[in-house]
């Protein structure tokens, strides 16, 4: 499929069951509200703004059940519980909810539907603009010219490509981009445990693009960097706060600390509605706390062909999983937007959200 999310013609969904990947290519349907929470909270859909357009038409498909008023905040506080550290999650309910308000309830499911189409729609254009800019960033972060024999090291952390968007991806975008220009570039994929998304989804997708990458054990990247084997870190994420503190998948703060204690360019790649001025700081982030399973059990491939879970650890061990950490404002270089790179601090985070409004504003009065 050219997006990861489409639509069927029969006000359904489809997608790619991501839990089998790298094994199996399945795409699945999302057929009613509950299919669209089950995946979210299942991780078969996955990503920040994947999960954004999946709970916006799992609330449009809420409304064709029951569109009243009650009807309408009772679906939008239900999906937005599937994941609470994703803020794309609630910022898409909630425009869906500002759209429909003041809409007859028999036409609300409708207008719904079409400003989940809309939303989807932006993503991919706003994650195209995200790897412009990102591309000549990175560019610029490579100490020679990039050639075949020495490409541009480029160290990323979970899985932030197609997968997880409706198209491009946040961090891989640029990437992308590079690789399509010709530019030599090569990506240091950490494996990301304990779901494995670097291993398993952003490893399939760069070899599916062609793009040259190792994956790498998650506590690998700081010697890498020591050893002045990384041009630059770039990352996706899940929330940035007001005062530009990042919220990612677990082990991005390490990655931000060893990049900072080296010298390397740190950036994270998002678009504005993955900004959350309501939360002040990365202290007032609800962190996602999963299932201890993901790090006592493994998904993996037996040598007969046969794809099977197996234990990792004896089964009296206790596990915790938190699944994001926060990185401080501090040792983040730049987030990469659609409208540019902006400095990780609360003024130049205000003054692209202004940004975004104006232009938002004069789209909204001139639709043409």
């Amino acid at each position: 499929m050219s997006r990861t999310l489409q639509t069927d013609g029969r006000g359904q969904l489809r997608t790619v069951d991501q839990t089998l990947l790298p094994f199996e290519w399945r795409e699945i349907v999302l057929a009613d509200a509950h299919a669209c929470r089950e995946a979210i909270v299942s991780m078969r859909v996955r990503g920040a703004p994947l999960i954004g357009a999946v709970g916006a038409f799992g609330l449009a498909l809420a409304l064709r059940n029951d569109s009243s008023d009650a009807g309408l905040a009772c679906a939008q506080a239900w999906l937005a519980s599937a994941r609470p550290t994703a803020v794309n999650l609630a910022w898409a309910l909630e425009r869906l909810r500002r759209r429909v308000a003041g809409v007859p309830p028999a036409e609300r499911a409708q207008a719904a539907w079409e400003e989940a189409e809309r939303l989807c729609d932006e993503d991919a254009r706003c994650n195209h603009q995200i790897g412009e800019h990102g591309a000549r960033l990175l560019r610029q972060a490579a100490r020679v010219e990039p050639t075949p024999q020495q490409p541009l090291q480029v160290l990323t952390h979970c899985n932030a490509g197609r997968l997880a968007t409706i198209d491009h991806g946040t961090a891989l975008a640029p990437i992308y981009q590079l690789h399509a220009a010709g530019v030599a570039v090569h990506v240091w994929v950490d494996e990301t445990r304990p779901r494995n998304q670097g291993a398993s989804l952003t490893a399939w997708e760069l070899a599916q693009a062609g793009v040259p990458h190792t994956v790498i054990a998650d506590n690998a990247g700081g010697l890498l960097m020591m050893r002045a084997e990384v041009d630059v870190v770039i990352t996706g994420c899940d929330r940035v706060a007001a005062n530009g503190d990042v919220a990612n998948k677990v082990g991005t703060y390490l990655k931000a600390l060893a990049a900072a204690d080296n010298g390397v360019p740190f950036y994270v790649a998002c678009p504005v509605s993955t900004i959350d001025p309501d939360t002040a700081d990365g202290a007032s982030i609800e962190i996602e706390i999963r299932g201890a399973r993901e790090i006592t059990h493994a998904r993996g491939r037996l040598a007969d062909g046969r794809v099977a879970e197996v234990a990792l650890m004896d089964e009296r061990v206790k596990a915790i999983n938190p699944g994001f950490d926060i990185t401080p404002a501090r040792i983040v270089t730049g987030l990469i937007t659609e409208h540019g790179v902006v400095a990780a601090n609360g003024q130049a985070i205000a003054a692209v959200l202004a940004q975004a409004l104006r232009l938002s504003a004069a789209g909204a009065g001139n639709p043409s």
